[in-house]
């Protein structure tokens, strides 16, 4: 009998020793003890994502309530400091699991996704919503007012960011209405991930399958021959398999004669999420839409469109559509122009066809042929994606001075995936930056830039870059097309952003700015993509190792204005619409499509060219860029004007460049973006250079 407690005690030490060796075995739990603190993807199990946001929630609220509890008045340091610094399991974690969720999902983590988003959305609103959080935040705020000569633009910056987003939170909104606002925050948190899955479900769902030689017409034979391996890939050796991938979507509507077959892969494209099917997001959008505007009229603005741009460069709902008219009246007046000259060579060719949605990059491809004597198709040999991707490096080198170097030990997620170590010129470490180019089915479609760590004092960041570009095919590499090559380098510039960074504090270091000048260093990034000078240093044939000759460097300068009021037209129409979209202050009857047909016609947008991206498929305005896909063009102000700089002064003169690092690409959010600007260029910036690269003046 005496024994019994005896072995009692046994069991619970055991059960002790299991769940603290389980805590242990958590990588999240603690920093990385890895090289250069990089994520464990050989030990990360999927079991290991719910316990760290768990764990990680459960730190962070200590940590806020140690903020509110202190005894002391409240300062920079023990508050606002304390709390840009809290959370950091959620922070590893988070910025694991929201890479792969993008990248690398499955039907799990698709699952585990649904499950957090709205406990997530709890966590923000408890800490936003803290009356006694914000009450110290308030204070340091009104002390940082009254004596700003006592701290730093950077300090000044990121209190002012803090307060302002515990306003833009409700945190000074009655008690009824922030429960509102919790029930939107909750709703909202999981409809946009639903639809951005069914875009996903949608793209992976449509197959192309091809068994007849002749209807491969037109096609060149490095994208038969891929085609041919997909096919094979998938069981279905013999035939050929196209996808609505941008990959293969693309160079299948520019090249294949078969008109019907251009027709089904285009309708297929534009129909994403529109099959009244469980995939269908016309009920989702609407929903997000609508629960977007209740929000903003909570928070006292009219629309969702006034709320979302009060904290932009732009600032008013007024200044981007005049922005955005003034560009729309040129750019489609040039499209006009290329519809024109293509119904000409329809017509020339006498088969009786009027000039359709999807006949437009394959008639653009001949005009271009006969007009520049000049097949894009001839560029490819030149473009091989890593010799691209070291031609980005070796700018970065001679801007910057700073170096890539390939590892092979740091683990990854995916085997696609490669890593280098960025050094500063003078050899300290900078970054790791991780690249993942190749399209499958557990990644959405697109390019982008993140980080797994962001940068603050002390801690240099893990930063990826993400694309969809074209697969190397049997013992053929990856060949680029011009496209692909400035978004390379467009990721690129992005990534430069996060890795060259010098702040003090994670909320204002890297991209964390503004979103209508996030994109200024990525288009920036993207004009030495193909500048005659760098193309010399990287553009090599794939085969022969020849350098580009200079007559494909001029005919690439040649067709850089061409199909420009194409390209310009689709990216304001689609601007244009998310403005509209968020806009409206009702949604009784509310019917998307029908939506997006009539503001269509009131813009007078040709029957040819579709919105850039359709409202069931505007994954965009989903994320990070409701009200503020106009930022695209409105960087392209910024980006083509700075440009100006190194035009005039040297492709690589070392004092511009050593401004934009500067005073763009390390300084984050530390100081107002239209200052940093100034500070960089001397001005502020005009329009003409953007319109004029373009072709539209």
């Amino acid at each position: 009998m005496k024994l019994k407690p005896f072995f009692l005690l046994i069991v619970i030490c055991c059960m002790n020793y299991a769940c603290v060796h389980k805590t242990e075995q958590n990588p999240f739990f603690s920093e990385f003890s890895t090289k250069f603190g990089a994520p464990p993807f050989d030990k990360i199990k999927f079991e290991d994502y719910e316990p760290a946001f768990m764990k990680g929630f459960e730190q962070q609220n200590e940590e806020i309530n140690a903020i509110v509890n202190a005894k002391e008045e409240p300062t920079f340091q023990n508050t606002i400091e304390a709390l840009d610094n809290s959370g950091e399991i959620l922070n590893r974690v988070g910025g694991v699991f929201n890479s792969i969720t993008e990248a690398l999902t499955n039907d799990s983590i698709a699952a585990l996704s649904m499950k957090l988003a709205p406990i997530m959305a709890e966590h923000s609103d408890n800490m936003y919503l803290n009356v006694a959080l914000f009450k110290k935040v308030e204070k340091v705020h009104q002390k940082i007012a009254a004596n700003e000569k006592d701290y730093t633009s950077e300090q000044k910056r990121l209190t002012d960011t803090y307060y302002r987003n515990f306003i833009r939170s409700g945190a000074a909104l009655d008690s009824e209405k922030q429960e509102k606002l919790r029930a939107i925050n909750k709703e909202l948190s999981t409809l946009g991930i639903q639809f951005s899955k069914h875009v996903l479900n949608d793209n992976n769902s449509y197959q192309l399958v091809i068994d007849n030689e002749k209807d491969l017409s037109g096609l060149p034979e490095w994208f038969k021959k891929s085609a041919a391996e997909e096919a094979k890939a998938k069981g279905m050796e013999g035939k050929w398999l196209f996808t609505i991938d941008t990959a293969s979507r693309l160079p299948f509507l520019q090249y294949a004669d078969n008109r019907a077959l251009r027709k089904e892969v285009y309708t297929a494209y534009t129909n994403k999420g529109n099959h009244n099917d469980e995939n269908d997001n016309k009920k989702i959008i609407t929903r997000i839409l609508q629960l977007r505007l209740e929000k903003a009229n909570l928070l006292g603005f009219k629309t969702a469109a006034d709320f979302i741009l009060d904290v932009t460069m732009a600032k008013s709902t007024k200044t981007v559509m005049d922005f955005l008219q003034n560009i729309w009246t040129v750019a489609l007046d040039k499209a006009k122009v290329e519809r024109a000259n293509m119904q000409k060579l329809m017509d020339r060719e006498h088969k009786g066809e009027k000039l359709q949605a999807w006949d437009w990059w394959y008639y653009t491809n001949k005009v271009k042929q006969e007009t520049f004597n000049f097949n894009e198709d001839v560029l490819k040999p030149y473009f091989k994606l890593e010799d691209v991707r070291a031609g980005a490096f070796m700018v970065a080198n001679k801007l910057y001075g700073v170096t890539f170097t390939k590892l092979t030990d740091i683990p990854v997620y995916h085997k696609d995936v490669e890593v280098f170590e960025v050094k500063d010129k003078d050899g300290n470490h900078l970054a790791l930056f991780y690249t993942d180019y190749f399209p499958r089915a557990s990644k959405r479609g697109g390019a982008w830039m993140s980080n797994f760590r962001e940068e603050k004092a002390g801690v240099r960041p893990l930063v990826y870059n993400v694309g969809n570009f074209t697969k190397p095919s049997g013992d053929t590499p990856s060949l680029l097309t011009l496209d692909e090559v400035e978004t390379t380098f467009h990721e690129f510039g992005h990534a430069l952003h996060g890795m060259l960074t010098k702040c003090n504090y994670q909320g204002t270091s890297g991209t964390n700015v503004a979103r209508d000048f996030v994109e200024l260093p990525s288009q920036v990034m993207e004009n030495w993509s193909t500048y005659p000078e760098v193309l010399k240093l990287y553009a090599k044939n794939y085969k022969t190792g020849e350098t580009i000759p200079d007559a494909l460097i001029q005919k690439i300068q040649e067709i850089k204005t061409f199909n420009q009021g194409f390209v310009t037209t689709e990216l304001t129409a689609a601007a244009l619409l998310d403005m509209k979209l968020h806009s409206l202050t009702n949604f009784d009857n509310f019917d998307p499509l029908k939506f997006e047909k009539e503001e269509m016609q009131k813009l007078g947008l040709i029957p040819e060219i579709a919105p850039r991206y359709r409202v069931t498929y505007f994954n965009h305005i989903i994320g990070g860029y409701a009200a503020g896909y106009y930022s695209y063009l409105w960087a392209n102000v910024l980006d083509a004007d700075a440009f100006e700089s190194f035009k005039k002064n040297g492709t690589f003169d070392k004092k511009t460049a050593d401004l934009f690092r500067t005073n763009i690409l390390e300084k984050g959010n530390s100081e107002d973006p239209m200052k940093l600007y100034i500070q960089f260029k001397g001005a502020q910036p005009k329009v003409d250079a953007m319109l004029q690269n373009r072709g539209l003046k």
